[in-house]
């Protein structure tokens, strides 16, 4: 049996013949669900006389369903299929994760004829612009914009900001362990912090920090409730910008390779006068 990608690549339907059955093409082999949501894997016979359609779960050759018989005690698997249409229907309640991979849908022919259908698992991603280093100017505001896509629905029933200071032992997937960490609020002690949510297809959580100072350095991060935290490094800058930095130092080597060709080429030039 197929393994892998390769299952995809090898499953290609059976031209028909007399009344033999057969698979149709036309039904897809990739299908997508979101997390918590039902999949649907459809596979499309004709023919199909009086054999029978199973579908099988192809990493571990687990049999799910026989015509319309669930044969696992996951009762998130289902067959679904009218009769007097070709489409049977692998159901699959609820998915998660470990749901993603290929399925396939077998006749019961000599020898057996498979379809593989790839599933796709979409979780809901939480990013924050501009990261993972965000450099901000004294004085100015930290507006920090944190959006979620492939939400369920319904949207994220909350989004917290943490803030936490800077560790660079630490990833920045996870908050800082080097100081406490702490829940960003509107009515914390220092003031001037906003939180700006709306919710929709896709969800943007807005946080604004008025007149930046170096105390608000080190990590913020964004965690919706059903997506994993997303953070970023905040940088209060007193001086010049990084880009302006670079910038000025883009700018000393160039003037060092003129003045340094400058020379050579009027070395050469005095040369070839002497020549003369």
């Amino acid at each position: 049996m197929p393994n892998g990608a390769n299952a995809l690549r090898g499953a290609t339907p059976r031209p028909p013949s007399s009344k033999e059955p057969y698979f149709d093409s036309s039904a897809p082999q990739n299908v997508s669900a979101l997390i918590g949501k039902s999949a649907y894997l459809t596979c499309k016979v004709r023919n199909i006389g009086n054999r029978t359609v199973s579908w099988v779960r192809h990493r571990d050759i687990h049999i799910l369903t026989v015509s319309t018989y669930t044969y696992t005690s996951d009762q998130r698997f289902m067959a679904l299929h009218h009769p007097l249409d070709d489409d049977w229907t692998l159901q699959i309640k609820w998915v998660q994760k470990r749901d993603a991979g290929i399925y396939e849908c077998q006749i019961s022919t000599l020898p057996v004829q498979a379809y593989f259908i790839n599933l796709n698992i979409v979780v809901p991603t939480a990013t924050i612009i501009g990261g993972p280093d965000i450099y901000v100017n004294y004085g100015s505001t930290i507006n920090l914009t944190c959006t979620i896509t492939h939400s369920t629905e319904p949207p994220p029933a909350y989004i917290f900001w943490y803030y936490s200071k800077e560790d660079d032992n630490t990833s920045t997937n996870s908050p800082s362990t080097k100081g406490p960490v702490r829940v960003v609020s509107y009515d914390s002690e220092r003031g001037g912090v906003s939180i700006i949510t709306d919710k929709g297809d896709v969800t943007t959580s807005r946080l604004l920090i008025t007149n930046a100072l170096p105390t608000d350095e080190g990590r913020y991060s964004c965690s919706p409730s059903n997506a994993d935290m997303a953070t970023v490094r905040v940088h209060v800058l007193s001086g010049e910008s990084p880009a302006a930095m670079q910038t000025s130092a883009s700018d000393t080597l160039k003037c060092e390779f003129l003045f340094t060709l400058l020379v050579v080429l009027c070395s050469t030039f005095r040369d070839k006068i002497k020549r003369l």
